[in-house]
């Protein structure tokens, strides 16, 4: 690990960028992303930490993009109900003003892992501009206040991972069960209702 963020580190805040786009493109098995970002000043703190939050959120984004992107192609495997619950969901937001934009920032503004959010926004066909900028805004704070208490906050994290992964695929496994209760719950009851209704969670279709 240490060897790809020495090879990435070389080209500075364009390796970094590179890295994090990467980072942020694959759905699974990835660290969190503010944890690389974290490492990368760690190893060289002459970094500026506010122009390298901005480069990593442009990255992070980019990736996210083309995560959303990828995903959208498997919405043909989705079950019609489950499809139906997503579409209902999404115009929802679409009539909210600031609905995507403001999903968007406060996943990016949180550690929480955001794959699972584009991930279902891809299965969702979600098009709105305001979920780029509400994420990339968020991903800027976010990673500034990391960055700036990287040191207290990377330990931890970096013991969960150093048993082959296991904390990586723990946070993968939780959004992909969050992803399956997103697109279980039954939108239309929770919107016109107010009452939490689950559809049969059947999500794959082959």
């Amino acid at each position: 690990m240490v060897d790809i963020f020495e090879i990435f580190g070389e080209l500075s805040y364009l390796g970094i960028f590179l890295a994090l786009i990467l980072v942020n493109a694959s759905p699974i098995l990835m660290p969190p992303s503010w944890i690389v970002l974290t490492s990368f000043y760690l190893l060289d703190p002459s970094l500026n930490v506010v122009f390298l939050a901005m480069v990593g959120a442009t990255g992070a984004t980019i990736g996210r993009f083309f995560l959303k992107k990828i995903s959208g192609l498997f919405r043909k495997f989705v079950g019609e109900e489950q499809k139906s619950n997503l579409d209902i969901i999404g115009d929802y937001l679409n009539h909210k003003k600031y609905g995507y934009l403001l999903a968007s920032f406060l996943f990016g503004a949180t550690p929480l892992p955001s794959n699972m959010l584009f991930i279902t926004y891809g299965l969702m066909r979600a098009k709105s501009i305001g979920i780029y900028v509400g994420f990339w805004f968020g991903r800027t704070i976010s990673y500034i206040i990391m960055i700036y208490f990287g040191n207290a906050v990377l330990q931890p994290f970096l013991e969960i991972f150093e048993d082959r992964l296991t904390g990586i695929l723990l946070i993968d496994g939780v959004g992909i069960g969050v992803i399956v209760l997103f697109a279980s719950i039954n939108w239309t009851v929770l919107i016109t209702q107010r009452k939490i209704k689950f559809v049969k969670p059947k999500i794959w279709r082959f």
